[in-house]
């Protein structure tokens, strides 16, 4: 399998600080905001975000940690069907009532990691607005979903693979295209 790098570290946080300031740009007011990042490391890139926004506007934003496990569709279908899959929770438990949340991830694919998020959101309520955050959009949809704020569009073939690596689990900030 061959790689190559796309994005680099530097590349990496000019795109955090981007998108934090599309967001800002974008609403009149932070009052009724709150992020959400689906874990895994669509959690480590929502803090980015959160962190940034901090910096700019001096507005600590509340936000939440999804874990979507159990609200996948593809439960069935898991290389390892004889393990129970690990259900972390969420990080917190925010009332979205009403809320504009801005639900982030690494990669938008075939569209059902959001579905599922989608559907996890319910359980804390029923928001104003969700917004979606993309750090990359490598195409091939499955369901009709698209993003608010994508850090960077890759058209990939299905046979390439897209990794977004962050510091928590992979000790770096990058993206990588994996060929076979």
């Amino acid at each position: 399998m061959s790689e190559k790098i796309i994005i680099n570290e530097s590349q990496f946080m000019r795109t955090i600080s981007r998108i934090s300031h599309e967001i800002i740009e974008k609403h009149r007011s932070l009052d009724d905001i709150v992020i959400v990042g689906i874990k895994r490391r669509g959690a480590e890139i929502a803090e980015l975000i959160r962190r940034k926004i901090v910096d700019l506007t001096e507005i600590d934003l509340p936000s939440l940690e999804l874990d979507i496990t159990f609200y996948r569709d593809d439960l069935d279908y898991l290389e390892n069907k004889h393990q129970a899959p690990v259900y972390s929770g969420a990080s917190d438990y925010i009332d979205i009532e009403n809320k504009t949340v801005i639900l982030i991830d690494d990669v938008l694919f075939t569209g059902r990691t959001i579905r599922a998020a989608l559907d996890a959101l319910i359980d804390f309520g029923r928001a104003a607005r969700i917004e979606l955050v993309i750090f990359v959009d490598r195409g091939h949809r499955e369901l009709p979903i698209r993003a608010d704020y994508v850090g960077k569009n890759v058209p990939t073939s299905r046979l390439e693979e897209i990794q977004v690596r962050t510091m928590n689990f992979d000790n770096c900030y990058e993206v990588a295209l994996l060929s076979k």
